[in-house]
């Protein structure tokens, strides 16, 4: 199915509809303040299956990122984070981010594995914003590369849905993405590291 939501003022209804969606342990297609990503509710181990059998991996080797609505969250599945690494986050999120962080013991228990690391990613696009408040908990994300050589990231919403509709449940229509994928940066260790330089400038 093709949502079409306004970025500007999304529709209760149809955030409705997707929120029940990844309730139902649905998969979807949606905009970030990046690029188009796949993703589904982190509580629904089906969800996170099909969504590494989309991306053709193993759950267990899986590198997801968890979207959440902001930082309140973050305790949930993080160890305890230092000062700067928390002051660097609040001056940057929402935005073209994703921190990795060290993750406590719940993490692996999502993902069966011995998942040792967390992507942390807070969007700065109202659509999947409004969607992961309504919803109550941050879902997984992965971006949805293109198979061309030239172009890294599919951008077009409609070819999206013509690729994937038989294999996601929704793909909401935000307009076009973007296609540089967000900034990479590891603060697991005692320094913090630019893994990837994406659309986040620090």
């Amino acid at each position: 199915m093709l949502i079409r939501i306004h970025h500007e003022n999304p529709s209760h209804r149809q955030i409705k509809t997707v929120v029940e969606c990844f309730r139902d342990g649905g998969i979807v297609i949606f905009p970030t303040d990046t690029v188009y990503a796949l993703g589904g509710n982190i509580y629904k181990p089906r969800a996170i299956e099909r969504v590494a059998q989309i991306k053709g991996i193993r759950k267990e080797k899986a590198n997801f990122s968890f979207l959440c609505h902001d930082l309140s969250q973050l305790s949930d599945f993080t160890k305890p984070i230092n000062n700067e690494v928390f002051k660097l986050m609040k001056s940057t999120l929402p935005g073209p981010f994703t921190y990795i962080l060290n993750a406590n013991n719940n993490v692996p228990k999502l993902f069966q594995s011995r998942k040792k690391t967390v992507g942390i990613r807070v969007p700065d696009n109202s659509i999947i914003s409004e969607i992961i408040r309504e919803l109550g908990n941050p879902i997984t994300s992965t971006s949805i590369h293109d198979e061309d050589e030239i172009i890294e990231y599919t951008t077009d919403p409609e070819l999206i849905h013509e690729k994937f509709s038989n294999r996601v449940d929704i793909v909401i229509d935000g307009g076009y993405g973007d296609n540089e994928p967000s900034t990479i940066i590891d603060c697991t260790g005692p320094e913090i590291l630019i893994v990837r330089e994406g659309k986040g400038k620090l």
